[in-house]
């Protein structure tokens, strides 16, 4: 046994290519709220992050329940894109409770954000009976819309 004790969630963190783009996504769109919007200092967010030459600007912003930090790379000018399918390692996405998925899905698509496919019922596990989609924005970020029974 470990002293170690984990009090909670602080966020989760999503690379953007367009800060700008993906605040106005997720607060027009999904009624989260704009916490702060800052650039970071470059020499700790090297340290922190191992990345040579790094310089950020991030937005944090609290939607129901959870907080989510979006961070832009403005350097180095190396940087990539995540091309990470929901069968690879390390892909991740959030999960949000809605009441109701096609809403959703009509909500987002006007902001580019597509369904990997059409919505279906779970018939497993802890969401058995619940309909869910995945969906993808411009960026690679994968969000669950799940609407429960």
């Amino acid at each position: 046994m470990t002293d170690l004790k984990i009090h909670g969630f602080n966020h989760t963190s999503f690379t953007v290519e367009d800060l700008d783009r993906s605040v106005t996504f997720f607060c027009e769109a999904l009624g989260f709220e704009l916490m702060n919007k800052a650039p970071r200092n470059p020499d700790a967010i090297q340290h922190i992050s191992g990345v040579e030459g790094a310089d950020i600007v991030v937005a944090f912003i609290q939607g129901p329940g959870h907080r989510l930090e979006l961070i832009e790379y403005i350097a180095p000018a190396d940087r990539g894109a995540n091309t990470a399918r929901p069968c690879d390692t390390a892909f991740a996405h959030i999960a949000l409770d809605v009441n109701d998925v096609d809403a959703a899905l009509a909500v987002v698509a006007p902001y580019g954000v597509e369904p990997y496919a059409t919505p279906w019922i779970i018939d497993q596990g802890p969401n058995a009976g619940n309909r869910v989609v995945y969906t993808k924005t411009w960026d690679g970020i994968s969000i669950e819309f799940i609407e429960k029974k």
